[in-house]
C-alpha cells in the first residue's frame, strides 16, 4: 500500500482549517479502509508564518489525532516556498506526496484517480481543472491568457493546473536537486521529465476567508515564473531594439529624400514622440535586464529558501 502524505500550505487559514481537516480525515479513513493507502500516511499542514490561530489549530489537531502533522516556518516566505518546504521535508517519509491548498477548492475526491495513475506507473500526476464555469468572465480571460503567455515566453506549464499534484518519491528526490532561490513550481515540476499524467476535476468555491492569490499576486507569480524559467523577455527586447534601428534607418532615408527635394517639415510632435518612445523603450529594457541581474544577485547569496521552526511528527525519519 502507498504511504501517502499531503502537503498543505497555510497562511491565516483559521476560518477554514478545522472544516478542511475534518474532510481530509474522513477521506484518509476511506482510503485506508479501501486498502489504497497505508495506516502510517499523514496529513501535513505547513504554517507559512500565519498571524492568526492557524498554528495553534494545527497543534491541537496533532495532539488529538496523530494522523495530522505540522510544519511551522520561522517567518512568512510565500506560498511557493512553503509548498517547497513541505515537498522537500516529506520526501524522505512518504512514497508519494500530494500538494493541495488548505481551502480545499481542489476536489479531494480526485485523490483516488491520482493514486490510480500513480499505481499505473506515473511519477507525477497533475490536477487539472476541467472547466472554469464558476469563474467570472474577467477571471476566465485572465487565467487563460496567463497560461498562454507563460508558455509563449518559455515557462512551460500545464494548462489550467495550479499546485494540486501528486509526486512520487523518485520525482521528489530529483526535484530536490533544483537549488534555485527564485522558484515557480508550476514551471519547475514539468522540467523533471518523468512519466506524468493528468486528472481532471471541478474546482469548488472557497468555503470561507479570502483568496491568498488576488490579481496582484497572480501577476507577480506570473512575472516570477517568466523571469525564473526563461530568458525570452531579454530576447524580445533585443528584437524590439533591432526593429527600432531598422525603422530609424528608414526614417533617416525619408528625411534625406525630403531634404534633397527641398521639403522640410518642422514637427515638434514627431520629435517629442520619438524621444519619449525611445526613452521609454530604453528604461523598460534596463528594467528587464535589472530584474535578471537582481535574480542572479539573490541566487549567488545561497540563502535558505525556508527555515523550519517546528515539525510536529510522530514518526522517525527512515534510513535512506
Amino acid at each position: 500500500m502507498t504511504k501517502l502524505y499531503l502537503a498543505i500550505p497555510c497562511y491565516n487559514e483559521e476560518e477554514v482549517l478545522l472544516d478542511s481537516a475534518e474532510k481530509l480525515f474522513n477521506k484518509y479513513r476511506q482510503l485506508m479502509k479501501a486498502g489504497r493507502i497505508s495506516k502510517d500516511s499523514r496529513i501535513v499542514f505547513i504554517d507559512d508564518g500565519s498571524s492568526d490561530k492557524t498554528w495553534s489549530i494545527i497543534q491541537g489537531l496533532h495532539e488529538k489525532i496523530p494522523m495530522f502533522s505540522g510544519i511551522k516556518l520561522s517567518c512568512n516566505r510565500g506560498h511557493q516556498n512553503a509548498l517547497l518546504c513541505g515537498l522537500i521535508t516529506l520526501k524522505d517519509y512518504a512514497d508519494a506526496v500530494i500538494s493541495i491548498d488548505a481551502d480545499l477548492q481542489d476536489d479531494i475526491d480526485a485523490i483516488d484517480k491520482m493514486l490510480d495513475k500513480y499505481e499505473q506507473g506515473s511519477d507525477i500526476v497533475y490536477g487539472v481543472r476541467s472547466s472554469r464555469e464558476t469563474d467570472t468572465k474577467f477571471k476566465r480571460f485572465t487565467a487563460e491568457a496567463y497560461y498562454k503567455i507563460l508558455n509563449k515566453l518559455g515557462a512551460k506549464t500545464i494548462f489550467n493546473h495550479a499546485d494540486f499534484r501528486l509526486m512520487s518519491k523518485r520525482a521528489l528526490n530529483i526535484f530536490a536537486e533544483y537549488k534555485e532561490v527564485n522558484i515557480f513550481l508550476r514551471g519547475m515540476v514539468p522540467m523533471i521529465g518523468l512519466k506524468s499524467d493528468i486528472v481532471e476535476y471541478e474546482r469548488k468555491e472557497r468555503l470561507a476567508g479570502e483568496s491568498k492569490y488576488p490579481l496582484k499576486k497572480m501577476l507577480a507569480l506570473a512575472w516570477e515564473g517568466i523571469t525564473s524559467l526563461s530568458v525570452k523577455p531579454i530576447r524580445i527586447i533585443t528584437f524590439i531594439g533591432l526593429i527600432s534601428v531598422f525603422i530609424s534607418i528608414i526614417m533617416l532615408l525619408i528625411f534625406l529624400i525630403q531634404w534633397i527635394c527641398g521639403v522640410t517639415v518642422a514637427g515638434w510632435t514627431s520629435i517629442i514622440f520619438s524621444i519619449w518612445l525611445l526613452g521609454g523603450l530604453q528604461i523598460f529594457a534596463i528594467g528587464i535586464v535589472g530584474e535578471y541581474i537582481g535574480k542572479i544577485y539573490l541566487e549567488t547569496k545561497h540563502r535558505p529558501r525556508f527555515i523550519v521552526e517546528k515539525f510536529l511528527h510522530d514518526e522517525e525519519k527512515p534510513n535512506s
